[in-house]
């Protein structure tokens, strides 16, 4: 069995320095040359496997496993899961279920400016990032608030900044799915301690909104919205992030925030009607918005498919089905670890037919029946998705086969051995890592699959518990978003923003950093205070 070498040139500096190869050379090449992600991950990856058998002799054959096992591993957990969920919003798109959808959220609110960023912004976009991400919750949320009189550059910011929380639950749980993937850390042990801290980070943001679009003057009637925004998401989010996975989070947040968001507005509706800025709109404009000239079938009909993937994604995938227990085979190809004596590190894939993204597949099929899709529209469909998600796929493919070889090589164990030498102050440390390798890579996914087995061997060897680092890592990840290129490339590609990221991501760059010094908080009050809630029981697998 191959044995990992921790120090192999002999210095510990400079062994640090190699480790660090694969991933300053990736985040080179997605923010300095500007190369697409795909071809970025592929020559990352291919690096990677060269200096794990050239410096950390790891056997060809053995890295040639690990990073085969590894592709699989991100296309069989990750895009799998990803690719349903997109068709399936594509599908609510081309048959017009989706802007049915948003036409009835749209009659329930009012003029007032707050009532609709927290509305669309918070709590539509927090749908849409539970069922897509990829930028997709700022393209849709961003025309709909510039439409409101929201003037583009503060549309696109608000649209980002709202974006925020529901990240690490993204595309229906990928993130997270990846972090379990290289960690070994269990699923449900992960999507846990994410969503005791994602709680905690969304009671900010609808505050933060609402100041954005309306200033001081609007909290004086305002803050019903933030509390209900707020405690709406986490009481749809939390329970479903604690005890059932990954998967609804975002979707079961969004719907109870709408839900008890409506019931607010039936009750209580602000006494001024602000428009933009915090200025009074006049009387003869406080109308409430265009009814929604639906019938009850079709407003049924724009809310069955959010049903029927809850309904199919609770019964498939929670702790009482035996369907993702079901492993008819695994591949694996194991070291002996640098760090621990006796433990070994195995690189695995296991070939699980009924995964979360199956799931998410059943869930598009009975929609697609229920709605009866036409040829035509599967067509399109499938023709937009594949347009829309091959350069991701591939990306799935090679992030983590790099991933795996990191960390089968003994890289991985080396960078953290070196790291660790930082000591508690690593605890600052790991949220800015996460922070700093989605504003460069664009994706939680893919920074989770890059510094999450980083992220838990540090933890190893500084005694945190067990769950924090990789955690905070996730959390980072989310709040790096709206300084992304490549999100945000996706996020203005409906206004007139096209091609100008620059100026997008230096506007939203000073709250994205005040939103990391309170995750930095969150995370050392964490550790401090309340370490049982990242140290829940956990086996390696």
């Amino acid at each position: 069995m191959f044995q990992q070498v921790l120090n192999p040139v002999g210095n510990l500096f400079v062994t640090w320095l190699i480790a660090l190869i694969p991933v300053v050379l990736l985040l080179l090449l997605l923010a300095g040359f500007r190369m697409s992600a795909w071809l970025s991950t592929l020559i990352g990856s291919l690096v990677t496997l060269l200096l794990g058998i050239a410096v950390w002799h790891m056997p060809a054959g053995n890295g040639i496993k690990a990073y085969f096992y590894g592709s699989l591993t991100g296309v069989w957990n990750v895009d799998w899961i990803t690719f349903w969920g997109v068709v399936l919003f594509n599908t609510l798109v081309v048959t017009g279920v989706f802007e049915n959808f948003r036409r009835w959220i749209s009659s329930h609110g009012t003029r007032d400016v707050r009532v609709q960023t927290i509305l669309f912004a918070w709590a539509l976009g927090a749908l849409l990032e539970g069922l897509v991400g990829f930028g997709y919750p700022w393209a849709v949320v961003a025309p709909i608030l510039i439409a409101l009189n929201i003037p583009d550059l503060d549309a696109i910011r608000v649209a980002a900044i709202a974006n925020n929380a529901p990240v690490s639950y993204g595309a229906l749980g990928a993130p997270i799915i990846a972090l379990a993937a290289v960690t070994g850390l269990p699923l449900l042990a992960l999507s846990s301690s994410v969503g005791h801290i994602v709680a905690i980070l969304a009671i900010l943001p609808p505050w933060i909104l609402i100041y954005l679009v309306s200033g001081s003057r609007g909290f004086r009637e305002g803050w019903p919205l933030a509390i209900v925004g707020s405690l709406g998401y986490i009481l749809g989010q939390y329970p479903v992030a604690v005890y059932l996975g990954p998967y609804l989070p975002d979707i079961s947040g969004a719907i109870v925030c709408i839900a008890l968001l409506l019931v607010l507005l039936r009750f209580w509706r602000p006494k001024t009607v602000l428009g933009y800025g915090g200025t009074p709109v006049p009387p003869n404009e406080r109308d409430d918005l265009v009814a929604h000239g639906l019938t009850p079938a079709q407003i049924w009909q724009a809310w069955m498919p959010f049903i029927v993937l809850v309904v199919v994604v609770v019964l498939w995938t929670g702790p009482w089905s035996p369907l993702p227990k079901i492993v008819p085979f695994k591949l694996s190809v194991d070291a002996l670890s640098s760090i621990t004596a006796g433990k070994t590190v195995s690189a695995i894939f296991s070939w699980a037919p009924f995964v979360g993204g199956s799931a998410i597949f059943a869930s598009w099929i009975i929609v697609a029946l229920l709605l009866r899709t036409t040829s035509e529209q599967l067509t399109t469909v499938f023709r937009r998705t594949w347009h829309q998600m091959w350069g991701a796929l591939l990306v799935g493919f090679f992030i983590f086969g790099l991933a795996y070889v990191y960390n089968y090589s003994g890289m991985a164990a080396s960078l953290a051995f070196a790291s660790s030498k930082i000591g508690t102050w690593f605890l600052i440390v790991a949220p800015i890592l996460g922070w700093i390798g989605v504003a460069l890579s664009g994706s939680n996914t893919s920074t989770n699959a890059m510094f999450g087995s980083f992220q838990n061997i540090v933890g190893k060897l500084l005694g945190f518990p067990p769950l924090l680092l990789p955690t905070l890592n996730s959390v980072g990840a989310e709040i790096g978003k709206p300084v992304a290129p490549q999100t945000a490339s996706v996020g203005v590609s409906t206004t007139r923003f096209v091609r100008k990221e620059g100026t997008v991501i230096r506007y939203n760059m000073g709250w994205t950093l005040f939103l990391l010094v309170y995750l930095i908080i969150i995370g050392v009050c964490c550790y401090y205070f309340f370490p049982g809630i990242m140290n829940a029981p956990v086996v390696s697998t």
